[in-house]
């Protein structure tokens, strides 16, 4: 009996196979609707709202493409599935690099959009779109542009320099944080007509026979996390739905899928709304997965603080910039303090998770500058400590002192002579030798911070479909939500262009959709 239960399962797996890959055969023939029609959803029979243009989503992207839409004249809905708009873009870090700046020519930086595009694909070990990524680099500083002269952002006037890039190119709100850019979005949307509409929950995305999407089905007055709160609403977009909804960091079930390092024990900086049910439904659709295993690992964060938090500030701007990264067990530097988020995640995590970043009086100087708001937090929270002898500081975190100050004379020595022979660090304009005290450290511990995967788009922001390869009708997407950009591995400053651009896109191109109906 067993025999023949294994058979029979046998021959019905080779059964279904078998009419997969007929199906499969039968779309690369050129029957390109046949495998989606047979699973396409009726359409409502009555809708219960009506608009040109549906935007999943409200961070920078999802508000980029509906601020362009309804500039073009369309109508447009924003919805939100959280109690309140921005997303993960509301409380990112506020940076946003741009090559070829005339403040990169002020300060004596040279850059260009071909050199950070270098970057970007050397960070992704190549397996960026190219397309895609080069879009970036060439609006890189257009869109900065746009956000100071039309949207009204203020920036710092110093730039500094995030992991992976080979310069100093990025620019920092005046807050060091995305509601700098986010409120404004909002304000000028607001201005507009348009508010996102909050605790809106995508549930389905109509795709019709004919291959076309034409509207989503939503949960109103949704309360997170729970999937049957709400009311269920129709609504029709008469010309196009932009999917905008972000990346799927706090999502422990499918990005453990993806990646099944990243468990429950690994912190996430993501806000808890980064979960992957849009991105789940975009799938259902037919839009085509791209790298959904390549997610991002943060090396700036701390154990002494929750999600984010202000850690990256000193860890990147004063640890990496004006100081160094030590390996507590050795005493010494373990990975360029500038190599990009993945090498430096690596490396921590092969050190053993036991890493502290520091800088001496001079860095603490600099940084009452650079990041004012964030740095006496770091100090009350105990977050970053102070050591008034690199022999208190050893003592803290139990590290051998004899090879600390060997590490420290070595790198001062590298300073003057104006190369990091050991690890090949890019040296800062106003570079100096480290000390005297006093000290101040920061324990790190890697926090998953950004998927780079998601769904494949083309340069005019369409999302592509899985049997064609072509554009599916009538739905777009822009942000963390798509795959394809960033390769391996993001390069810092870089996510907030890649949604503002093909946010701008996907709003451009779906309010010159056609009306289906």
């Amino acid at each position: 009996m067993e025999e023949t239960k294994k058979t029979l399962t046998r021959r019905g797996f080779l059964k279904t196979a078998g009419a997969t890959a007929a199906v499969a055969g039968l779309a690369a023939g050129g029957s390109a609707l046949t495998p989606w029609s047979a699973e396409a959803a009726a359409l409502p029979k009555k809708w219960d709202q009506t608009v040109d243009v549906v935007v999943i989503g409200s961070g920078f992207a999802g508000l980029a493409a509906a601020y362009e839409a309804k500039k073009a004249g369309a109508s447009v809905i924003v919805l939100e599935k959280m109690r309140t708009p921005g997303g993960n873009s509301i409380i990112n870090g506020g940076v946003v690099s741009a090559a070829g700046s005339p403040k990169e020519k002020e300060q004596g930086v040279e850059d260009s959009p071909e050199l950070l595009l270098k970057d970007m694909l050397t960070a992704g070990l190549y397996l960026n779109h190219v397309e895609l990524a080069k879009m970036v680099a060439d609006r890189s500083w257009p869109t900065v542009q746009w956000t100071m002269e039309e949207l009204g952002v203020k920036y710092k006037d110093k730039l500094s320099q995030e992991g992976g890039h080979s310069v100093p190119r990025m620019y920092s709100t005046y807050n060091q944080s995305g509601s700098a850019i986010v409120q404004q979005q909002l304000a000028k949307l607001k201005g507009l007509g348009v508010v996102p509409k909050t605790q809106s929950y995508l549930t389905q995305i109509y795709r019709d026979a004919d291959g076309r999407v034409k509207g989503v089905q939503i949960r109103e007055k949704y309360v997170f996390p729970d999937a049957n709160s709400g009311k269920m609403k129709n609504i029709k977009a008469r010309k196009a739905v932009v999917m905008a909804s972000g990346g799927f960091g706090n999502d422990v079930a499918f990005r453990t899928i993806q990646d099944p390092r990243l468990t429950a024990e690994f912190p996430s900086t993501n806000q808890p709304g980064a979960t992957a049910e849009a991105l789940r439904e975009s799938l259902r659709v037919g839009c085509t997965p791209v790298q959904l295993s390549w997610i991002q690992l943060g090396p700036w964060g701390s154990p002494d603080e929750k999600g984010m938090g202000l850690s990256p500030f000193f860890a990147q701007l004063l640890g990496a910039m004006y100081g160094l990264w030590v390996d507590t067990k050795t005493g010494k530097r373990f990975v360029n303090e500038l190599a990009d988020r993945k090498i430096r995640a690596d490396a921590i995590i092969k050190a053993g998770n036991k890493c502290i970043a520091f800088t001496d009086a001079a860095g603490y100087a600099f940084g009452q500058k650079a990041i004012a708001e964030a740095l006496p937090k770091l100090m009350e929270r105990g977050v970053v400590k102070k050591y008034e002898t690199i022999d208190d500081m050893a003592a803290a975190y139990d590290i051998p002192a004899g090879p600390l100050k060997e590490t420290i004379e070595k790198w001062n020595k590298s300073v003057l002579a104006g190369k990091d022979e050991e690890w090949g660090r890019y040296l800062q304009k106003n570079q100096k030798p480290l000390g005297p005290g006093p000290w101040y450290a920061l324990r790190l511990t890697p926090k998953i911070h950004h998927c780079m995967g998601g769904l494949n788009i083309n340069t005019n922001a369409q999302a592509l479909d899985v049997m064609t390869d072509k554009p599916i009708p009538g739905l777009y997407a822009a942000g963390e939500v798509t795959g394809g950009v960033h390769g391996a591995v993001r390069l810092g400053s870089c996510a907030t262009l890649d949604c503002l651009i093909f946010g701008r896109i996907a709003g451009q191109n779906a309010a010159a959709e056609k009306n289906w109906g």
